[in-house]
């Protein structure tokens, strides 16, 4: 394989996140399909899938943890008879996963860039679920 083509597809599995926006856990998904086809052909895909992967199992745990900070700010709404409805608890909760969604997706065309240089990047605060 030459170098131009495993940068195209470290470029490309890096890209394959965004189909997270398309179907329900595409953004895992896909990657982690791209990597487990394309692992064997160098060491240099290998490393850019596994951050890939890493990287989006780590934001779906962000996400969710994020998601389920919400619920006592509903459950605190639906039971004192939204009489006191802790707009500002739902607000600051949904601003932090719309930030994350935002960091997700500057680091992703980040790494599919540095991955189109025939770099890998290393992700920020993610953790290392395949070695």
């Amino acid at each position: 394989m030459t170098k131009t083509s495993e940068n195209n597809s470290a470029f490309l599995m890096h890209l394959s996140s965004f189909t997270g926006y398309l179907f329900p856990f595409g953004g895992v998904i896909a990657p982690l399909v791209f990597w487990e086809l394309k692992k064997r052909e160098s060491i240099f895909l290998d490393k850019n899938g596994k951050e890939a992967v890493n990287f989006n199992l780590s934001y779906l745990l962000y996400a969710f943890v994020l998601g389920l900070s919400i619920i006592p700010f509903a459950f605190h709404s639906i039971f004192s008879g939204l009489h006191h409805l802790p707009l500002f608890g739902i607000i600051s909760m949904a601003s932090l996963i719309g930030v994350l969604a935002m960091v997700k997706f500057v680091l992703i065309i980040y790494a599919a860039i540095k991955a189109n240089q025939g770099e890998v990047y290393k992700y920020p605060l993610t953790i290392k679920f395949i070695k």
